[in-house]
């Protein structure tokens, strides 16, 4: 039996391979990614609570960070000088991405924020900066960021509204891009309690919220930002014999991710009198 099981889960992220390749192709990720790839070759750390060491993962991760630098590039082409800050960076991956994609801008600098040192002193270890602060209080360091990148962490706090709020307030950041997990209803997570699990439950690998597009975009003009460009990523193609994957992605992860641009605007959040 275990020798079956072996099987099946190889079969099974064969096939899972096989769509995060042809969704790659259908969504003009492939070229960035394999760019990426000889930017970061080694991206086996990436995450604190386990290690990228085979092929599927791989592929998947490195497919999810073509996305999310592409959405970069939409709003830092073109122009001259740059601070970015990268929140609840972990390895410090997708700024030595964009220092190497942008070795020509001069006047541009990147900055990861974490409030776990230990993310903090592997980010520095591979010659990157890195502080451990939060976000909305780094006016205190005399930092003051362009664009902030918020990159799956949104569901992963007590206090999303909170924390966008106070990003808008308390900072002059002309942008923020953030990318989430996409599903079509929103639903609450914290899987390790629906499953009485105990060990192993740490911020990093537990969602509070996880939301529909629909309900993050109320969320965020609530919060003090306007939403200037969507886009959804999807792990699995639409077109072709491959695209019956959606619902294995579907059960067995996610079909894909949100990701959204946003510009600061209070229109709403100013009708809000009690924070």
């Amino acid at each position: 039996m275990r020798i079956i099981k072996k099987i099946n889960e190889k079969l099974f992220c064969s096939l899972r391979s096989l769509a995060l390749k042809k969704a790659s192709d259908e969504q003009g990720l492939t070229e960035l990614r394999k760019r990426l790839e000889t930017l970061v070759p080694d991206i086996t750390d990436h995450y604190s609570a386990f290690k990228i060491d085979d092929p599927y993962l791989m592929l998947k991760v490195r497919n999810l960070h073509a996305f999310q630098v592409s959405l970069v590039q939409k709003v830092i082409n073109g122009l001259k000088k740059w601070v970015i800050v990268d929140i609840g960076d972990s390895s410090g991956a997708h700024l030595k991405y964009l220092k190497t994609l942008y070795s020509d801008l001069a006047d541009l600098k990147c900055l990861s924020v974490n409030l776990d040192q230990k993310a903090v002193d592997r980010i520095k270890a591979r010659g990157l900066e890195a502080i451990k602060a939060r976000a909305e209080e780094l006016d205190k360091y005399n930092i003051h960021p362009d664009l902030f990148l918020c990159f799956e962490t949104l569901e992963h706090l007590f206090d999303p509204v909170r924390f966008l709020y106070e990003l808008s307030n308390k900072t002059d950041a002309r942008f923020l891009i953030v990318t989430v997990p996409y599903l079509r209803q929103s639903r609450v997570g914290l899987d390790h309690i629906r499953e009485n699990r105990y060990e192993n439950v740490i911020a990093e690998n537990t969602h509070i919220y996880e939301l529909c597009p629909g309900d993050w975009k109320l969320i965020m003009r609530q919060s003090g930002w306007d939403i200037v460009y969507e886009q959804i990523y999807s792990q699995h193609p639409h077109k072709g014999i491959l695209k019956f994957t959606k619902y294995l992605w579907k059960k067995y992860d996610y079909e894909g991710f949100y990701g959204a641009i946003l510009k600061r605007d209070h229109t709403w959040s100013s009708k809000y009198a009690d924070w």
